[in-house]
């Protein structure tokens, strides 16, 4: 199976997202979904913990495709890495290999989503570098990746200052996805226990 984009730009913004992502998590993975000309395309940033995925944070990019399709799969960032370094123009031979990421299995309403408030994108990209600081300073050479999980659970479930405030994982999505562009503002929605942060370049979902 191959995912056809109109142009080379478009296959170019997903290999980006994917490269985002993977600095994030090495051993990270995507969700595919496409339905008719449009891809959605999920990324899992911080994993969330318990049966719900409680504090998972997904950044979502959706784009066009040239032709329908009709795929629903999850596939390491490394395979698509490797898809894109070998192909010829626009269009996106699917990996066969598939990988159960428990963020995944948690799929974000689609609909029925109300609307809290704006913040300014610079607002949260502070948010992001002082967080990156935090865990970078509070992290000991020899600390186990328990206690790794531990302070970066701590440093990203809190809340930030802003007007409204939002989860600041969400904040740290945002900012290694390249999604806070200077002078936006990123809109902020709700649903349950969902929170969405939008922007132009694309979402962020938190659990």
């Amino acid at each position: 199976m191959e995912l056809r984009f109109p142009d080379e730009q478009g296959l170019s913004d997903l290999a980006n997202l994917v490269g985002r992502a993977k600095s994030a998590d090495d051993a990270g993975a995507i969700r595919l979904q496409a339905a008719g000309t449009t891809l959605a395309a999920y990324v899992g940033l911080l994993p969330g913990g318990g049966l719900m995925r409680d504090g998972a944070v997904i950044g979502l990019r959706v784009m066009p495709l040239a032709e329908p399709a009709d795929l629903d799969l999850t596939v390491p960032l490394s395979a698509l890495t490797d898809r894109f370094a070998r192909s010829r123009g626009p269009v996106l031979p699917v990996p066969p290999m598939t990988v159960s990421a428990p963020w995944a299995a948690v799929a974000p309403p689609r609909a029925g989503w109300e609307r809290v408030g704006v913040v300014a994108a610079e607002e949260l990209y502070a948010v992001a570098r002082e967080g990156i600081s935090q865990v970078a300073s509070g992290a000991p050479t020899d600390a186990g990746a328990p206690a790794l999980t531990a302070l970066r659970r701590q440093v990203w479930g809190r809340a930030t200052t802003t007007t409204p405030p939002v989860p600041s994982g969400g904040a740290f999505a945002a900012y290694v996805l390249g999604f806070l562009q200077p002078g936006t503002d990123v809109t902020v929605w709700s649903h349950g226990r969902w929170t969405r942060l939008s922007t132009p370049a694309g979402h962020v979902l938190i659990r």
